[in-house]
């Protein structure tokens, strides 16, 4: 099984158009759908928009000047099933 991403748009009489590779041309296939909306992002937000001072992430970033942030040791993670999708 393979498998294709991409976003369409829906039009407003619920048709969404599919383009597959040429190679699948003249092939049967059992297509599945899965969908998820997509949010839609508006315009961007600049740093005072959201508060913060408009000089603030150029006076913070790489400021830090305490002792060296260290990464611990990390648990197993949990094992995937990646041949599933």
């Amino acid at each position: 099984m393979q498998s294709i991403q991409l976003r369409s748009r829906v039009n407003e009489d619920g048709i969404i158009n599919l383009q597959v590779p040429l190679e699948l041309a003249n092939h049967e296939l059992d297509v599945v759908i899965v969908y998820q909306l997509v949010e839609v992002r508006t315009e961007e937000k600049l740093a005072n928009d959201l508060g913060y001072p408009p000089d603030f992430f150029e006076k913070t970033a790489g400021a830090w000047q305490g002792e060296p942030l260290v990464r611990g040791e990390q648990d197993k993670c949990d094992e995937r099933q990646w041949d599933v999708l």
